[in-house]
């Protein structure tokens, strides 16, 4: 099933920042979202998501289809690295860990409190959450912050896994992870029109 976008325009703060935006994004494959700060990628990925409304537009082939990971890693501190995995496999309806602690080198911090890591694996952590959701669209929002060269890899691979098993990405990130399955999605050209306020459109 095809994750679809149709004619979006998506808001922050009821101000459109992005509009008229298409794509289609089919399994086995991944979307790089690319733009400057502030041009409306976080607000793009939240919407697909359904985390807010669209402005205008639709998304379809979404919903529970989706595990979204942004720029917080989404953990409790006084869990292990293991019971946060668990947590949300049973959350999620999924039992077997094992996978995501070998895919992101957690299986010697297995038993370490989650508040007690790095930066660096915290975030290998929260990103490991994906591989238990059993969710076939990943929705990612600047995935690599914090991570080291060899932690990128172990992502890239992660997401070149998902997207062999019949898998789909959708993600912002301005590092090249070396997919050959990835497409560059520059979000520049859709920047929002001015519009009138309601207040004044009474006057035009």
């Amino acid at each position: 099933m095809e994750l679809t976008v149709r004619d979006l325009a998506v808001a922050r703060g009821g101000v459109p920042v992005l509009e008229g935006v298409s794509f289609g994004l089919g399994p086995g494959r991944a979307l790089v979202l690319r733009g400057p700060n502030g041009s409306g990628k976080t607000t793009l990925l939240r919407t697909v998501a359904g985390l807010q409304p669209p402005f205008e537009g639709t998304v379809e082939g979404a919903g529970e289809r989706i595990a979204y990971a942004a720029h917080a890693d989404g953990l409790k501190s006084m869990l292990t690295v293991t019971e946060n995995l668990s947590f949300w496999a049973q959350a999620f309806g999924t039992k077997n860990i094992s996978a995501a602690l070998k895919g992101f080198n957690l299986e010697t911090l297995d038993n370490r409190l989650a508040g007690t890591l790095s930066a660096g694996q915290k975030r290998r952590l929260g990103l490991a959450r994906l591989m238990v959701t059993g969710r076939p669209v990943w929705v990612l929002d600047e995935p690599t912050v914090s991570l080291d060269t060899a932690s990128v890899q172990l992502f890239a691979e992660a997401v070149r896994a998902h997207l062999a098993a019949g898998g789909s990405a959708l993600m912002a990130t301005h590092i090249d992870l070396g997919l050959q399955e990835a497409e560059i999605f520059d979000v520049t050209p859709y920047k929002a029109r001015p519009r009138a306020a309601a207040s004044d459109e009474a006057f035009l």
